[in-house]
């Protein structure tokens, strides 16, 4: 199971009742945070998202709304007890970033480990046991868009394994992929489980263009994470000047790339209400959140 959760919502900077944008994303005890704007360590403690478990972070571009937090969330660990080494993902200019950042918190009790990923070509890595690709975006400065996928076991059918005459101690090991010698006989995974399942995907994308490759790479998501800066198509020019998408692109986004679901984010600070064009986004794409802080969903 993956907890995603969508800890802020908003653009540019905080609102008493809005956070910045950002993601958090836990699996097999380990958590990994896609951005980190101003308060960012505040907004987790308030959705009660343990820090202990934070394992990896991932940088979209270096706006002061998508890393300004990064240093008090490092002090934040250190204060917390974080001794084991946090990763940290990005484009090409991350360290530089890390290293003025940590000139207020120069001694951390843990390693920091950067991984610069390349801004003008996609890229493909693996975290705990995780496959996550980046896309570059078409932002006012490089950006990148990231997929998380999580291949999924066949399920396990019992019955066959009993008619096989299996011993349960075996289940785990067929069900992880591994065969099993019983009585000089080889008994393989196929043996006792069902259909390939389809992976569990998660995308997120903000501060960007819209573009024709976003839905590929997007394809088949159970859940799309996308910006929205304004409900108003009136404000779709303005926001293509500064490299921003309006709620309806969004929308066009998550139709034409199959997504299960989803949730819009990062307002502007002057849309007050987001809410208001709830029925004109569904008439576009009817599963469509206008997600608040705090927004969270288990995917199977």
């Amino acid at each position: 199971m993956i907890d995603v959760t969508l800890v802020g919502t908003g653009g540019m900077l905080p609102l008493p009742e809005r956070w910045l944008t950002c993601m958090w994303l836990e699996y097999n005890g380990k958590a990994c945070l896609t951005d980190c704007g101003e308060g960012t360590q505040i907004a987790l403690r308030k959705h009660g998202l343990k820090l202990s478990r934070l394992d990896a972070v991932l940088i979209t571009h270096f706006h002061a709304d998508h890393v300004a937090g990064l240093a008090g969330l490092l002090l934040s660990l250190g204060n917390c007890g974080k001794t084991d080494s946090l990763k940290i993902y990005g484009g090409k200019g991350t360290a530089q970033i890390i290293k003025n950042l940590c000139c207020i918190c120069p001694f951390l009790p843990f390693e920091i480990e950067i991984h610069e990923l390349p801004f003008n070509e996609q890229s493909e890595f693996s975290w705990n046991g995780i496959t996550i690709k980046s896309l570059p975006l078409k932002h006012s400065i490089s950006c990148l868009g990231y997929s998380f996928t999580l291949e999924r076991k066949p399920v396990f059918l019992p019955e066959k394994a009993r008619m096989l005459g299996i011993d349960v101690k075996y289940w785990n090991r067929l069900h992880s992929g591994n065969s099993v010698e019983i009585n000089g006989k080889t008994i393989t995974p196929e043996m006792v489980t069902g259909e390939h399942r389809r992976p569990v995907k998660i995308t997120y994308i903000t501060d960007s263009l819209y573009f024709d490759k976003m839905a590929e790479f997007a394809s088949d998501s159970n859940l799309l994470i996308s910006e929205g800066m304004y409900g108003d198509d009136e404000y779709k020019e303005k926001m293509a000047e500064k490299g921003h998408m309006v709620f309806s692109q969004s929308a066009e986004l998550a139709k034409k790339s199959g997504s299960e679901l989803l949730w819009l984010t990062h307002y502007s600070p002057a849309l007050t209400n987001p809410q208001e064009y709830s029925d004109m986004i569904k008439s576009i794409f009817p599963d469509t959140v206008i997600s608040r802080d705090g927004e969270c969903v288990t995917l199977k």
